[in-house]
């Protein structure tokens, strides 16, 4: 091993590596004056006066002690005492001194304030970012790292490094009027200053380094704790953690996480504030040297007692500003090094959605599906190979297969969740990729397998079909009717306002065929929608209400494109257009008849099925 380089300078890439790091410093400034320029310009009003007062209260302590000395003197010559000159020091000194107090309480009413609006700000860009982004990217491990590290601390960490900046900007003054003062004991004192406290801050901005690595190496660990977090701890999942007794399993996972987490905390936190103490020392030392060469020069006769007086405390809070400057740099590196996990979330790209189209070439010809392929990133296997359809307005299409056959791949690829690597989907003759989202997803009426269960009102529930009536009464009584959810809502205490879920007070929980018609309700909000689709809609139903369901479906999507996902060989029969994929692939196509005629895998599965029933 080589031994350590003490005598060479630090190399200028270190250098260039360590400023760097403080290119996030003017973009949280600019963050924080957007949150409120009231509030930043008054920090910077509170910043430029806690800076200078304190060395007028030195100046002032000065003064006072010199007319102590000088109105004893003509006591003792003369017998006569002149309050005045004093009395008018000490109050100047508490009028100083009150300011100051009132400017820290201003400056932490200010810091206050902001936090919170900071905070709201910085969530809220968090939450837009992603609503740009693709499932592809939520799909990912190091994508969900990324979004981990900027939510667990970006939202303090702005308004941190702006309150270090200011604390740096009023420390300077400071140091600049104690400079003033001190320059005229002697220049090397300040050389002092800076020597005392440079130690301390080159290990603070070295172990500040050392922590963020830390946490950006175990943002997996921290996803981990806080997923057995919700495991243990939710209302969906409480119930089988406490059938098959998975408590202790789960929290002795959680605790071995923290375990392994700690043990690397309390080596760094050991290593930091045992080298922080050691090279403290250093400025307790520097003190003491300067305190006795005030002494001396005073016991000389050199300067007065005042101006003793006024340079021990200049030189202790000046070591103190210089100390803080030098915190305030370590910190600023650190906050900048967590900010960077925040723009590189922010800076994520953002998928090319910029089709501009409204209207297809050939209206009326309804979805294409053509030699399209896809594989989900990361894998090596086709989810969908050199599929090709065509559905016509008016009919309706099953697909069937064994589960991860690709047919919930193919709504994804549909709604544009994803795009095929190959091939194209054409809507009315238009490529999905020229039509303008917001037209296109206008367009398509869908209800996933694993729909969203929203801890909000039932009419909210169903109105999140159609942002655009979210809040029509109206239209929440119409879509459940449709999807045969009217009949309980009613009978609910306080029906369409009834809070769902058990997060809040009052909630009501629904049983899992009620909340399949909550969601088939919220599919058929879209009325406008000429695209219907259903994946596994009455996987919870029973048989009576499945018969309902699929009769008003035929019903009511005799002018729409309708596509149905399911199992249930009974229901997907009614379909004018049947699809068996296998490994992404159509194995067999026809209708109900043509498929039985063939003989195939469909006709298998289905006499297999209805035997069950026999």
């Amino acid at each position: 091993m080589s031994p350590p380089n003490h005598g060479n300078p630090v190399p200028p890439k270190e250098i260039h590596r360590f400023l760097g790091v403080f290119r996030y410093t003017r973009r949280a400034m600019n963050l924080v004056w957007q949150t409120s320029r009231r509030l930043t310009f008054g920090l910077v009003l509170l910043t430029l006066i806690s800076g200078i007062l304190p060395a007028v209260a030195a100046w002032l302590g000065k003064l006072i002690v010199d007319a102590v000395v000088a109105a004893m003197e003509v006591y003792q010559s003369t017998g006569e005492m002149d309050y005045q000159p004093l009395l008018t020091y000490v109050l100047l000194e508490a009028l100083v001194l009150i300011g100051i107090s009132a400017a820290q309480r201003a400056t932490a009413a200010h810091q206050a304030l902001l936090r919170a609006l900071l905070g709201q700000k910085v969530n809220v860009m968090i939450l837009e970012k992603a609503q740009t982004l693709s499932l592809a990217q939520f799909e990912d491990s190091e994508f969900y790292d990324k979004l981990t590290r900027a939510r667990r601390e970006a939202s303090t960490r702005p308004l941190a490094l702006v309150n270090k900046t200011f604390s740096l900007l009023q420390n300077a003054i400071s140091l600049l009027s104690f400079a003033f003062l001190l320059i005229q004991f002697s220049p090397w004192a300040l050389l002092l200053l800076f020597v005392g406290a440079l130690p301390v801050f080159i290990a603070e901005a070295k172990f500040s380094g050392d922590a963020f690595q830390i946490f950006r190496r175990r943002s997996p660990e921290t996803r981990a704790q806080m997923y057995l977090e919700t495991v243990l701890a939710r209302e969906d999942t409480i119930k089988e953690v406490k059938l098959f007794q998975l408590g202790p399993l789960l929290l002795g996972r959680y605790k071995a996480i923290f375990d392994t987490l700690f043990k690397e905390d309390r080596k760094l936190i050991l290593r930091r504030e045992t080298w922080g103490f050691l090279l403290g020392l250093l400025g307790t030392l520097t003190f003491y040297a300067a305190y006795a060469w005030v002494v001396v020069d005073t016991v000389l006769g050199k300067i007065t007692l005042g101006d003793m007086t006024m340079y021990l405390l200049v030189f202790k809070q000046g070591q103190t500003a210089v100390s803080a400057c030098l915190t305030a740099i370590s910190g600023m590196y650190e906050d900048n090094l967590y900010l960077s996990n925040l723009y590189e979330y922010l800076e994520q790209p953002v998928p090319d959605e910029t089709g501009q189209v409204t209207q297809g070439n050939q209206p009326g010809d309804g979805l294409r599906f053509e030699m399209i392929s896809f594989t989900y990133p990361g894998s090596q296997k086709h989810a969908i190979q050199d599929f090709s359809l065509h559905l016509q307005p008016g009919e309706s299409l099953a697909l069937v297969g064994e589960n991860g056959s690709g047919k919930t791949t193919l709504i994804k690829l549909l709604t544009r969740l994803y795009d095929p690597d190959r091939g194209r989907i054409l809507l009315d003759g238009t490529d999905l990729k020229d039509w303008n989202p917001l037209t296109l997803r206008q367009r398509i009426g869908v209800i996933f397998q694993d729909f969203v269960r929203y801890q909000f009102l039932v009419g909210e529930n169903i109105g999140m079909g159609d942002v655009e009536a979210f809040s029509n009464e109206e239209r929440w009584k119409q879509a459940a009717e449709s999807g045969m959810a009217d009949d309980f809502i009613q009978q609910m205490q306080h029906g369409y306002h009834t809070q769902l879920g058990r997060w809040f007070k009052g909630g009501q929980e629904l049983s899992g065929g009620q909340w399949q018609k909550i969601a088939l309700s919220r599919a058929f909000m879209r009325d406008q929608a000429d695209i219907l689709v259903l994946d596994e809609p009455t996987a919870a139903m029973d048989a009576e209400a499945e018969a309902q369901m699929f009769e008003y479906f035929r019903k009511h999507t005799r002018n729409k494109m309708a596509i149905l996902i399911s199992h249930r060989f009974s229901t997907v029969r009614m379909a004018d257009k049947i699809v068996f994929i296998q490994g992404g692939q159509v194995l067999e196509a026809g209708n109900h008849q043509q498929l039985m005629a063939q003989q195939g895998r469909y006709a298998e599965l289905f006499n297999l099925q209805a035997s069950g029933y026999r």
